[in-house]
């Protein structure tokens, strides 16, 4: 790994700007892949965030299109679980050692298929949104940082190096033993969300706290997190393992209560979650297919 580590972010919208950010800040050598729209606007004001009630803005080196030689300590694949099989498929040929996907996921089959052993699946610790181009996000604290690990849980050279990246941009990781068990477990919470999902949109704050909206929420929680313990596969999402421990009736009312909330009603309800319809959906669909088949994916 160079001295000062060269580093790629595949995807400018919120998690990948605001890792894009840190590691600037930290003084590292970032460089960003945007398209369409979003690129006009870093080309034209920089990588503009609000910090303190000001809007402040970043210098970032930009591509749209990544070369094969073209080669970076680690690629950061920062797009939903709907999109990451194209944009591995982009960057394929690259001859980049190593490849970090920030994604929800069920398994790891059809990246692998794609990019091979350079695969390090990961979980950003990070949210936010975007509005009128400007950056307005966070990295969580004191509840889950940034996961990632390798698929046999091994903890290489390269897992260290990476870690090593996040320590010089003062940013919490975590390596679980069992990577994958972890994708599964945020999986079965994901899925769940599916319910405040309508024919052509969400729901309304009101109908998503009525109480058959809510049990049919938590009820998929359980079934879900029942599934993974049928399976002897450890709950290692914090809140999933927290629901999944909790009668019906108290999930509902933690959902009530977070559905209260500005923030985390704008996160279920808002749009946040819409933009996220088809990754949820297609995350909802693959739980379910990995519990019908009763099968770890690998």
């Amino acid at each position: 790994m160079h001295e000062k580590p060269r580093l790629l972010i595949f995807g400018a919208g919120v998690i990948g700007s605001l890792y894009a950010l840190r590691f600037i800040q930290s003084g590292m050598d970032v460089t960003v892949l945007a398209r369409g729209n979003r690129l006009e606007e870093l080309k034209r004001n920089g990588l503009q965030y609000g910090e303190k009630n000001s809007i402040k803005s970043v210098q970032v080196n930009l591509i749209e299109t990544l070369r094969d030689d073209d080669i970076y300590d680690f690629i950061f694949v920062a797009v939903r679980f709907d999109q990451m099989v194209s944009a591995l498929k982009a960057i394929k040929n690259n001859k980049s050692e190593n490849i970090v996907t920030l994604a929800n996921s069920v398994g790891y089959d059809e990246w692998i298929a794609i990019v091979g052993d350079r695969l390090i699946p990961g979980f950003p610790g990070a949210g936010g949104n975007i509005t009128e181009g400007i950056l307005y996000g966070q990295f969580v604290k004191n509840v889950q940082g940034t996961i990632f690990g390798e698929i046999n849980g091994e903890k290489t050279e390269r897992i260290i190096n990476l870690a090593r990246i996040f320590n010089m941009a003062e940013l919490p990781c975590e390596i679980p033993e069992n990577i994958r068990a972890f994708h599964l477990a945020h999986a079965a919470f994901t899925a769940s969300i599916k319910h405040f999902y309508t024919a052509d949109g969400m729901m309304d704050a009101k109908t998503a706290k009525s109480g058959a909206v809510l049990h049919k929420v938590a009820f998929s929680v359980k079934q879900n997190v029942h599934l993974l313990e049928q399976a002897s596969i450890p709950i290692l999402d914090p809140k999933t393992r927290v629901a999944g421990k909790m009668p019906i009736c108290l999930i509902m009312l933690l959902f009530r209560i977070m559905l209260s909330i500005r923030l985390t009603q704008s996160v279920l309800l808002g749009n946040h979650a819409l933009a996220a319809r088809e990754e949820n959906m297609q995350m909802a669909k693959a739980f379910r297919e990995m519990a019908r088949t009763n099968i770890v994916p690998k």
